[in-house]
């Protein structure tokens, strides 16, 4: 009796573990958004899939292998960027490295869209050591606001849909004298999200 009684109980709990998976909606990777949630709260981002198609593919995967994981946001300048994506920065005892690193091969340039209040650019070396402009593997930064001198200069491939709010604490963080957050901020997990599933 007891036996038919576990089984029975373990049978209707592997049947709503099975109607629950099956009610997941599959995420389509070419129109996912990225969402970044960090240790201030979460950060919503669209990508330029038709202009930026290589920088769109690279950021999705490093987001859905959780490459971001556990990296902090090293350059901090209000009114201008922050920047992120170094995981050198994993290491919190020695900020001396922090912004020289990257997971990767660097990405070809897809220059063309404006540095706008809210996209999402990639870092790169300079023009002396890189003059075909590519970007880096993984660093990225967040513009605070419009920057159109960086225009044509850096590739922009995505903005940010909801958490602006988000990025504008960020910057309010105090940093040292390289624009790095004394108190770090983290990312702790990045994920693809249909673009429904922007909260409001």
């Amino acid at each position: 009796m007891m036996k038919r009684l576990s089984m029975g109980i373990l049978l209707m709990v592997l049947g709503v573990v099975v109607l629950i998976s099956c009610g997941k909606k599959a995420v389509d990777p070419e129109t996912a958004y990225v969402k970044m949630e960090t240790s201030v709260g979460d950060i919503y981002i669209d990508l330029y899939e038709a202009e930026t198609p290589l920088h769109a593919a690279n950021f999705k995967k490093l987001a859905s292998e959780g490459a971001y994981d556990g990296i902090y946001f090293h350059r901090v300048i209000p009114g201008f960027v922050v920047q992120g994506g170094d995981p050198n920065t994993r290491d919190n005892q020695d900020r001396s490295d922090d912004g020289g690193g990257g997971i990767g091969e660097r990405v070809p340039a897809e220059i063309g869209q404006p540095h706008l209040r809210g996209t999402l650019g990639a870092a790169r070396t300079p023009d002396e050591v890189n003059p075909e402009r590519e970007s880096s593997g993984s660093q990225f930064y967040f513009c605070l606001a419009t920057i159109s001198f960086l225009d044509g200069g850096y590739t922009v491939f995505g903005n940010v849909v909801k958490g602006m709010d988000v990025v504008d604490e960020i910057a309010t963080y105090e940093t040292d004298p390289r624009d790095n957050p004394i108190e770090s901020v983290t990312i702790l997990k990045t994920s693809l999200i249909s673009p429904e599933d922007v909260p409001e």
